[in-house]
């Protein structure tokens, strides 16, 4: 108790107390002890980044573990990060101590019924184009299609309930189809496997883990409506899959669903919103690192999506050092993986740093960092595909039509799906068709028709 009091009774600290900030607190504490940072990542198994940004309010400080292992290593009460009323009463009778829901109003996009009123009017979705047209596909000849209204239907219940080791091997299979950059496929396996993995929770006891499957599934949905640029549609599967992790006690299962809510808040402008949860799951995972590949593979991968979603916030200082966390967190593994499908290691840390580079509008830094890394020793397809991609996106900025064309044939040889369903890559070929140069890129109106620029 003396050595809290003495901790009480610096400037610091109470002009932290006074403004609510738990993050302040933290380090004014950790200064009146005295620790580095480095000493309190030691003793809390954050890193110093984490803690940096914890401390400076640029990571939100809400998680009850995270506060609880912070007040454990700097060796105070609980209270004085408001996770308890059992304050002492001499610390009590001189300051308010910060409560840990101090401006914690739900935000507009993540209170649940904010989310269920957005989702209204998602069932007129059924039906619309493909491929960017404008013409109406039947549902019944178009997979995607099919599937937009087998997750806007109420859910089937003449499915057949498997084994949690059976529907894992199915979630694998159709993520696997998903990697190799068969879109069209892996959307027509998707509504059995939901509608399996919906029935196996229903009968099976582990209903824990069968909810960590189903939040797989989801998760895989709604990275194939990002794809496709089916926002509502990627909205609504990312939202299901962060209820069915938040059921299970699957932190991979909850970190990736996380992943797939915060694509989507970004993509539909809420870019703090997305920083702040990916940097939540951050902090949950940085404990957990030293339970294998898999957790660290996670890990780094929320640091690259991350990254990259300050980038396009035009975040250039936070995008740079959460992609040097995310180098430092690929050379921790070794080697390039695919553990939980993340495609994660030294080379998927380099195709994120071309999309961060182009992102903040540094074209020629993507296509040098391109230039560093042998796109044919890529091994999955869509990785393959999104390399392409992103160099014929920076090549287009750059003004150079002829290589952002090579680049586009090149995806296409990866994955025909990938251009044949993304809006970005037919909005380049339509910009090439009006380029004055369209008349020396042989195919170019061939390439147009398969990719549906043109009708």
């Amino acid at each position: 108790m003396d050595r809290t009091c003495a901790i009480w009774d610096t400037d610091e600290v109470r002009a932290a107390v006074d403004t609510g900030d738990l993050g302040a607190i933290v380090r004014a504490v950790r200064r009146a002890i005295p620790l580095t940072l480095e000493e309190l990542a030691k003793r809390c198994g954050y890193s110093i980044s984490t803690l940096s940004r914890l401390e400076r309010g640029k990571q939100p400080l809400r998680d009850v573990q995270v506060l609880r292992s912070l007040a454990a290593a700097l060796q105070i009460p609980s209270s004085l990060l408001g996770l308890s009323d059992t304050a002492s009463r001499s610390v009590r009778a001189q300051r308010p101590v910060a409560r840990v829901n101090v401006n914690l109003a739900p935000d507009e996009e993540t209170d649940p019924m904010r989310r269920r009123t957005l989702l209204a009017g998602l069932t007129g979705l059924a039906g619309a184009s493909v491929l960017g047209t404008g013409s109406p596909v039947s549902a019944e000849a178009d997979p995607v299609s099919t599937l937009e209204r087998a997750l806007l239907d109420p859910p089937t219940t003449s499915a057949t309930p498997v084994t949690i080791a059976q529907l894992q091997a199915d979630v694998a299979h159709t993520r696997s189809v998903y990697q190799l950059g068969r879109y069209t496929e892996a959307a027509t396996q998707l509504p059995g496997l939901v509608s399996t993995a919906m029935a196996t929770r229903a009968e099976n006891e582990d209903t824990s883990s069968a909810n960590g499957l189903l939040a797989d599934a989801y998760t895989l949905a709604s990275e194939l409506m990002v794809k496709l640029d089916r926002g509502q549609l990627a909205w609504t599967t990312a939202d299901r899959a962060m209820q069915a992790a938040h059921d299970s006690d699957d932190l991979l299962a909850q970190a990736s669903a996380h992943r797939a809510w915060a694509i989507v808040l970004r993509r539909t402008g809420h870019a703090d919103t997305a920083q702040r949860l990916i940097f939540s799951s951050i902090g949950n995972l940085q404990p957990e690192l030293h339970r294998g590949p898999e957790h660290l593979s996670v890990y780094g991968t929320l640091l690259s999506t991350c990254a990259y979603t300050a980038a396009v916030d035009g975040d250039r200082n936070t995008a740079r050092s959460l992609t040097a966390e995310a180098v430092e967190a690929a050379v921790r593994l070794g080697s390039d993986a695919n553990h939980r499908f993340t495609a994660f290691g030294p080379t998927g840390v380099g195709l994120y740093r071309i999309s961060v580079a182009r992102a903040l509008g540094d074209y020629g830094t993507a296509i040098e960092v391109a230039k560093q890394i042998n796109p044919a020793a890529i091994p999955l397809a869509e990785r393959r595909a999104r390399y392409w991609s992103d160099v014929a996106h920076a090549f287009h900025e750059w003004n150079k039509p002829e290589l952002s064309y090579r680049a586009l044939l090149s995806a296409e040889r990866a994955s025909q799906d990938e251009v044949r369903y993304r809006k970005p890559i037919q909005r380049i070929t339509t910009s090439l068709l009006q380029h004055p140069t369209a008349r020396s890129l042989p195919g170019l109106h061939a390439f147009a028709r398969r990719t549906g620029a043109v009708a």
